[in-house]
């Protein structure tokens, strides 16, 4: 039997729902059936230097996904020089996230249905199309639109590695492996600034903030293409091409992305671009309540689909172990992002750094994130126990968090780098910590990865989205109340970094000013991360004292 047959026989199928004699295995715990996978799941037939390459060309396509989703923080203003239109702003990184969050549960449901491998490979094509339209756009609206395709391409990359590393392998490395891909996310997310930074200051330009992703996906391309194992979900290698996508639950995805789509339009724009009051605000805040309930009514009673294809894995929901591991998962990314976006802000208003040098004030909070995902990856198959993880890292991240809040604009460096290592030490303790738990408490593998991953990014997706209304709406009222005459257009642009004049043109007390309320602006964004980190604590108290991942004794 070939590898590719053997994974395909071994990938549980997601799309199933329990028989009873499956609960009966199920209701014998986690535990058991870690010990069953490991001793059944089929040895790997790949060799050594082949896994490598197959391993790190999927860490690579993951780290191009997490790069762009934070490189345009330092670059945007770049951006607006050259191809102008301020107005439409917000949409550099509104449309990257539209793209992801609004197909993560169409890519999950597609890789239940379909060959992983064709699969990937699409996702990584679309991802490198839309990183050439946004190199080469010649206008906003054209960049834009290849920020949605490298959102939508990304997610798609996103899940891909998941699956591919959870068929690969046993539940017993599983950890390990899926610390790497936790690793590899987290460092390209807080080195998008820092990149994103350089190419700011540099000659290169701006455009090469995306080009970098054509010169990388080209590296990996024969990897994917000649090495990488072919994997069919289970139940569905004897179907038609044909019938597998008629399973594919289509009102479903077109209300699910609808109110995902209204939804970040309404978090957005709100207080910034509109006024929260204002009736296109009111109207989207309408719109998407209005999708969610139509979109659970339709997943509850199988409206256009059947019990089985449903795209939302609502079995899950019945599990209140797997509904607080994706509530864990979102906490944990508003711990990670907003620091990542926050901190090199302060540095630029408080301490007058550059993007590139603002960008690199990260790597205290980079290093220890890291260390404590390698840490996690490493013990926790060998402990066994999962809840410490997430009490100790939410106590030290909360602490962490709450010290963030208390900066200003004379404290020294030292003392935010060490508020930023113990939150950043803290959340990465347990940040990825949720796709190994969930995939052995849940028999759907598939499932789980596309649950908790919905977690990931929507965590992200809310952590940037609400953050940045906050600092926004703040600072504009702040500053207004500071300077009388000055329009909120004018001091949203300095805030957005396009007010070298406007800052030149005040008073050395009314300078000290607006950047005390900026900074006190930026304090109150990371209130968002002490509420998560504290939301984190609170259900840590309620997760399982169980051992999970210990291999069997022989």
């Amino acid at each position: 039997m070939s590898t590719a047959e053997k994974l395909s026989n071994h990938a549980e199928s997601p799309l199933r729902e329990t028989t009873s004699d499956e609960q009966t295995i199920t209701n014998r715990g986690p535990f058991e059936r870690a010990k069953e996978s490991s001793s059944t799941q089929p040895a790997r037939e790949i060799k050594p230097l082949s896994w490598f390459a197959i391993i790190f060309s999927l860490l690579s396509a993951l780290f191009l996904f997490a790069l762009d989703n934070t490189i345009v923080a330092d670059v945007q203003a770049e951006i607006i020089s050259t191809l102008e239109g301020i107005d439409r702003l917000p949409w550099i990184s509104v449309a990257f996230a539209l793209g992801a969050v609004s197909t993560n549960l169409v890519w999950g449901q597609l890789y239940c249905l379909l060959e992983n491998k064709i699969l990937f490979i699409t996702s990584v094509i679309l991802f490198e199309v839309g990183s050439a339209v946004c190199g080469a756009a010649p206008t906003l609206n054209a960049l834009i639109v290849g920020r949605a395709l490298c959102g939508i391409g990304g997610m798609g990359i996103y899940l891909g590695t998941m699956n591919m590393v959870s068929a690969l392998t046993n539940q017993i490395e599983r950890p390990v492996y899926l610390g790497f891909v936790g690793l590899t996310w987290g460092i390209g997310t807080i080195l998008g600034p820092i990149i994103g930074g350089a190419f700011a200051d540099s000659s290169a330009t701006w455009r090469w903030a995306f080009y970098i992703n054509l010169c990388i996906g080209a590296l990996a391309a024969p990897v994917f293409i000649f090495l990488l194992p072919t994997t069919m979900p289970a139940g569905c290698g004897d179907q038609s091409l044909s019938s597998r996508v008629k399973r594919l639950d289509t009102a479903g995805a077109l209300l699910s992305a609808g109110a995902i789509v209204t939804l970040v339009m309404a978090v957005s724009f709100g207080g910034g671009t509109y006024a929260w009051n204002s009736g296109q605000t009111i109207a989207l805040f309408i719109v998407t309540g209005v999708l969610w309930i139509c979109f659970a009514l339709q997943q509850n009673f199988y409206v256009l689909t059947t019990r089985e294809n449903r795209l939302f894995p609502t079995t899950l929901l019945k599990s209140w172990e797997m509904d607080i591991l994706f509530a864990q998962m979102a906490s944990a990314q508003v711990v990670v992002t907003v620091p990542i976006y926050f901190i090199p802000l302060y540095f630029q208003f408080a301490k007058g750094k550059s993007a590139f040098s603002s960008g690199v004030q990260l790597l205290p909070f980079v290093l220890l994130l890291v260390f404590a995902v390698m840490l996690n990856g490493a013990m926790m198959p060998k402990v066994g126990y999962y809840m410490p993880w997430y009490s100790v890292g939410s106590a030290l991240a909360l602490i962490g968090s709450a010290l963030l809040y208390t900066v200003d604009l004379d404290t020294n460096q030292a003392n935010i780098y060490g508020c930023s290592v113990l939150t950043a030490f803290g959340v990465g303790l347990f940040s990825q910590a949720g796709f190994p738990v969930a995939q052995v408490k849940s028999p759907h593998l598939q499932q789980a990865v596309s649950f908790i991953g919905f977690g990931q990014v929507g965590g992200i997706t809310l952590a940037l989205m609400i953050s940045n209304s906050i600092f926004m709406n703040q600072a504009t009222n702040r500053i207004a109340d500071i300077l009388d005459n000055t329009s909120k257009a004018t001091i949203q642009e300095a805030i957005l970094g396009f007010g070298n004049a406007f800052f030149h043109s005040l008073t050395p007390t009314q300078r000290r000013q607006v950047l005390e309320a900026i900074i006190e602006s930026i304090s109150d964004a990371f209130i968002t991360v002490i509420s998560a980190s504290a939301l984190s604590l609170v259900l840590s108290a309620f997760m399982k004292r169980e051992k999970l991942f210990v291999k069997p004794m022989q």
